[in-house]
């Protein structure tokens, strides 16, 4: 069986598309004699989860470290969840590891992202590298992830988001965000504010917590940035290569981590400048050159899209904002438009490829019920890429076009790409 056939294969395994618990891929995991021997980082979070594992990679890369990275879910291709060294890693690799999680499940039903993830974590675990970064996919103590005991754990943003399933307050989803932790171990918070879930179950583990704001302060010019630490300082930074005000606050979580794990994995400041200067992540407020401006942004719920429309307000006066929208339905739909309405001039809402998502006539339906402004227009597409080539036909060079709400609607532009700016399937 080639990749495609192995992934159809994990989508009819299991009835629920997400079944929260660890049971069941704990003792596949067992069964398998899952072991890295390696430090493991684990990272969880609302927002920022992507952007901090891609920098953690790019540094320890730079400092001469074999490096593996897990994230989910992908944009446009499934190799994309896994790389080793900054590449993704081959079909033909992840095949293998496949059949050792089929052979070894038995009569156990696993989900597609339990199967996966398992085939994956088998691949990393066997690629003798020296760190493994490790992205939970849906809010930490029950997330497939976390049958892997982490040596540092990181928690990003706390924010409202998948409330059906962690809950419907920032400290039932920080308690669960927290379950990432570990008894005695590193534990990096970034959140500014942090629910007291978090730090009290950091407390009840005896965790060596780094709190961003208390343990690390950072400060930061039109220039540089300044980054200090428990006994050590890291003066005349360059800003990340990400793009984005937040990213300043991952950037200085990144670096606690880098601290927590000194012993095992020492850094230079010159790996760190040029780790943070040179790193890339798709679709995390990316801007793509040429006219008129596109900006692709996976931003998928309210505390990201504040975050989105703050970097767009710091891009400078554009005459109008077109703004390309496919959305899965059980988002925070009111919460997305209400930070993203003011600076739109004219959307188009596309359908996306899965149930979950809300239609194209169901966005612009709901759209009109939020008191748009008075001049703003609308239409509806059957794909990001049908929607972007209107925005663009209809868009002037001087205006911008925002394309964001869901790793789909990045992903179906990416895929098909845009002409004379972006290749199919370009992945930088």
């Amino acid at each position: 069986m080639n990749l495609e056939s192995w992934l159809s294969h994990c989508e009819q395994l299991h009835p629920q598309t997400i079944d929260m618990g660890l049971d069941r891929i704990r003792q596949v995991a067992d069964r398998m004699a899952l072991k890295f021997d390696c430090p493991v980082i684990t990272v969880a979070g609302t927002n920022g989860k992507g952007s901090t594992c891609a920098m953690l990679e790019s540094v320890w890369r730079h400092a001469g470290y074999q490096t593996g990275l897990y994230t989910s879910p992908h944009l446009v291709h499934f190799e994309e969840r896994c790389r080793l060294n900054g590449q993704p890693a081959a079909a033909d690799l992840m095949v293998t590891h496949f059949a050792k999680v089929e052979a070894a499940r038995a009569e156990v039903s696993l989900s597609y992202f339990e199967f996966t993830s398992l085939a994956l974590f088998s691949l990393l675990a066997s690629a003798h590298l020296d760190v493994v970064i490790l992205e939970v996919g849906l809010g930490g103590r029950l997330d497939a992830v976390n049958i892997i005991d982490p040596d540092c754990a990181v928690i990003t943003s706390i924010d409202l988001d998948h409330q059906a399933l962690l809950g419907d307050t920032r400290e039932a989803i920080g308690f669960e965000k927290a379950g990432i932790m570990r008894a005695q171990r590193p534990v990096v918070v970034c959140d500014p504010s942090p629910p007291e879930s978090v730090l009290s179950h950091a407390k009840s583990l005896d965790a060596d917590v780094w709190r961003v704001g208390v343990d690390v302060q950072f400060t930061g010019d039109a220039q540089q940035w300044t980054w200090k630490g428990r006994g050590r300082t890291y003066s005349g930074l360059a800003y990340p290569a990400l793009r984005g005000a937040n990213q300043l606050l991952n950037a200085a979580g990144v670096l606690a981590v880098l601290e927590a794990m000194r012993p095992s994995l020492p850094v230079t400041a010159q790996a760190i400048r040029l780790g943070l200067s040179l790193v890339e992540w798709v679709g995390r407020f990316q801007i793509l050159p040429g006219q008129p401006a596109i900006v692709l942004d996976v931003a998928h719920n309210p505390h990201a899209a504040s975050a989105l429309a703050h970097n767009l307000d710091a891009m400078g006066f554009y005459p109008r904002t077109h703004a390309v929208m496919g959305a899965m339905m059980d988002k925070d739909l009111p919460g997305m438009f209400k930070r993203l309405m003011p600076l739109v001039d004219h959307w188009y809402f596309c359908d996306l490829p899965t149930p979950r998502a809300a239609s194209a006539a169901q966005l612009e339906a709901f759209w009109q019920t939020q008191q748009p402004l008075a001049t703003a227009t609308s239409s509806q597409s059957a794909s990001p890429s049908e929607a972007l080539a209107l925005a663009m036909s209809r868009a002037d060079p001087t205006d911008r076009i925002l394309v964001f709400g869901s790793f789909f609607t990045v992903g179906g532009v990416l895929q098909v790409g845009i002409p004379g700016r972006l290749t199919a399937n370009q992945q930088t």
